[in-house]
């Protein structure tokens, strides 16, 4: 359970974190791309955040996550910038993909009738006996 003031140092994280990450990719030259983050989440003794991404086209995501990564100390620093009068120290930030968008895809897939297991038991994993 998260405690009010992780909520909102989440909050205020989450907010800066997507206009740096978006001022930063388009200094580098990405175009065509969305990238938001959907998630952030602080350690109660707020040394660390975890920062949830989700990259739409989809394919663009790999590449994108390696960019994000290798920037991680530009965007620490621009966070630090952003939030000096409201946060003593800026947490280390780790970045993840969020794939929820795409699962989410692959169900409405199913429902669909496209990709159903039923009619197609191959999609299916087998299972592996013992």
């Amino acid at each position: 359970m998260e405690s009010q003031r992780q909520q909102k140092i989440s909050q205020i994280i989450q907010k800066d974190l997507a206009e740096i990450i978006q001022e930063s990719l388009r200094k580098t030259g990405q175009k065509n791309l969305i990238i938001s983050v959907t998630k952030v989440k602080v350690t109660p003794d707020m040394l660390e955040a975890r920062a949830y991404l989700s990259v739409f086209p989809e394919d663009k995501t790999p590449i994108i996550m390696k960019e994000i990564k290798g920037l991680s100390n530009v965007i620490k620093h621009q966070l630090a910038l952003r939030t000096k009068n409201q946060l003593r120290r800026v947490p280390e930030i780790r970045f993840f993909h969020d794939d929820t968008a795409a699962y989410v895809s692959e169900v409405e897939d199913a429902f669909k009738g496209k990709d159903n297991p039923i009619k197609n038991p191959d999609l299916l994993n087998k299972r592996k006996k013992s």
